[in-house]
């Protein structure tokens, strides 16, 4: 679980240090007045950027970055391959995908941040972990509801936010969004979804470990 841990760790830290690069590049041709709403990255979007007038400097500059988003892709697509195999082996990625907004890495992350999910025994105490639930502040009449802990797993709760950046604007959580943005701001909201993502995450998870339990006690008798 550890080596797990450490590998999707590795690959998220290798597609941020390639999203910083390519902002350094918008950077660049912001400051040159250049603009382009689609991808800089694809084919068409290398060949725009070659005609760029841009001085010689940062044309030198922009070449080198380029060259080093590709030694990272490289690198990125090679561990992508590894993190195929092992959802494949895995039945519970494929349960946790049924899930809005959770896709086979956002899954596979969830696996190796909760690990054992018995260890929880409730969906809230795995998103206090998580560092998702708000914080409370009360007197003797009044109880205020504040931002979230962020005391916890700080992996679990990025994954869950980057899960509900997709999942808030799905039918099932839509309205749910729009009414807490209306009242506590978009942050808040997102992270509200994020907490009902992975409350529903627990139960997946409890359930497959019911089964394999129950699987498990009729091969031993």
């Amino acid at each position: 679980m550890r080596e797990q841990r450490a590998v999707l760790r590795h690959h998220a830290q290798l597609v941020r240090l390639r999203t910083l690069i390519r902002n350094r590049i918008r950077a660049i041709l912001a400051d040159h007045g250049c603009d382009r709403t689609s991808s800089c990255w694809s084919a068409p979007g290398r060949q725009w950027l070659e005609e760029l007038p841009l001085t010689a400097v940062s044309r030198m500059v922009v070449a080198n970055m380029l060259e080093t988003i590709d030694a990272l892709q490289v690198v990125i697509d090679r561990v992508e391959v590894h993190l195929a195999q092992t959802a494949k082996a895995d039945p519970r990625v494929k349960a946790l995908t049924a899930l809005l907004g959770v896709g086979r890495l956002t899954a596979l992350t969830i696996l190796a941040e909760v690990g054992d999910v018995s260890r929880f025994d409730s969906a809230r105490k795995l998103a206090s972990w998580a560092g998702l639930t708000p914080t409370v502040r009360g007197s003797d009449r009044t109880v205020r509801y504040g931002h979230i802990s962020k005391q916890g797993n700080p992996w679990l709760r990025w994954i869950m936010n980057e899960a509900a950046q997709t999942a808030k604007r799905s039918p099932d959580y839509i309205d749910t969004y729009a009414r807490i943005t209306h009242r506590r701001g978009k942050k808040i909201a997102t992270m509200a979804i994020a907490r009902k993502l992975l409350a529903r995450a627990w139960h997946v998870l409890s359930e497959a470990e019911e089964a394999t339990r129950a699987k498990e006690a009729c091969t031993t008798a």
